[in-house]
């Protein structure tokens, strides 16, 4: 079966897969024929497909073997239009980048999307499993997790979707440390699983309480979480902020990138990495730190996450 799924203006698949190394953990993957993306997903209702995602005019289309109930069509549209961001719009920051010639490629490029997973547990996830370790490393750990407990594709068994919050939190400390490798992180990540499997209920995240600080109880005590809450949470953005830092596993840089994937940019994701470019974009190379990063993008204001990604940084890694 095949959709076609409309996507606001300016628009670029290729944009978007390239925005940053996502499309490389499972069970994402590029098409060589096609030269678009796949995405091996679990339904609702248990079915397990892998999706052909490519650039058509005015769009996309998904390619799914076999047909699709009128409810597996809609999933498949909502879960393709939110991993692309198909209806969100960047012409405030557009307006803003034409002024500043460091960003004045993105509207030309149709920059700004960031490729996400289908549910905000599995960013988390990935996000958690990109802390204090190679590339290499956070895509060999993600690629055991699906791998040990994702549902295998019924048409190659060998691919398998991302597990689900309830094959997670089946497992144990042990397995995730010994067997999946995943260190330090294993209860972290088996901590998140059985807070977002134990929300059987699924209930809306609750009035924000400048009182208490808090959206929904919890976190970090093994209680229910309505992680998927957080993509439609009517709250400003540094109280988010506060309510992702609360999930054991995320810190700061995590947390940044986590709200980056929801669509709010207040926050850059400062690593090792952010460090080395705005070193030697303004401080010609001498070690600084997060103050000076943050204050580098601070008058991009709700902008600032994005600025800092696509900026075209004079700093290759190379030197």
């Amino acid at each position: 079966m095949r959709l076609t799924l409309f996507a606001r203006p300016p628009f670029s698949l290729s944009a978007v897969v390239g925005s940053h190394g996502w499309v490389r953990l499972a069970p994402f993957g590029g098409d060589d024929r096609t030269g678009g993306l796949t995405y091996v997903g679990q339904l609702d209702s248990g079915r397990v497909v892998e999706m052909l995602i490519q650039e058509v005019a005015g769009g996309v289309s998904v390619e799914v073997d076999g047909p699709l109930s009128e409810a597996e069509q809609a999933e498949v549209a909502r879960k393709v239009g939110w991993m692309l961001g198909l209806g969100q719009d960047f012409s405030a920051f557009y307006a803003l980048a034409r002024a500043e010639p460091k960003l004045a490629h993105v509207e030309e490029r149709a920059q700004g999307r960031l490729l996400r997973s289908p549910t905000l547990f599995e960013d988390t996830v990935k996000t958690i499993l990109t802390t204090n370790t190679s590339w290499a490393g956070t895509i060999r750990m993600v690629e055991a997790l699906v791998s040990q407990f994702g549902t295998p594709l019924p048409a190659d068994p060998t691919r398998h979707a991302f597990l689900t919050p309830d094959q997670l939190a089946a497992t144990d400390q042990d397995t995730l440390r010994s067997v999946t490798r995943l260190g330090y992180r294993a209860p972290y990540v088996l901590e998140l699983a059985r807070s977002v499997a134990s929300s059987t209920l699924r209930l809306p995240l609750r009035p924000f309480d400048r009182a208490q600080d808090k959206l929904c109880s919890g976190q970090g005590s093994g209680q229910a979480l309505d992680l998927e809450g957080f993509k439609t949470a009517d709250i400003p953005t540094p109280q988010l902020h506060k309510q992702l830092l609360a999930i054991k596993g995320v810190g700061g840089y995590a947390a940044a990138n986590l709200l980056m994937l929801l669509g709010r940019y207040d926050f850059v994701p400062v690593d090792s990495w952010a460090l080395k470019l705005v070193s030697h974009e303004w401080y010609g190379g001498e070690p600084i730190g997060r103050a000076e990063v943050e204050a580098a993008f601070e008058h991009w204001g709700e902008w600032k996450g994005l600025a800092y990604w696509f900026w075209n940084w004079s700093y290759t890694g190379e030197a």
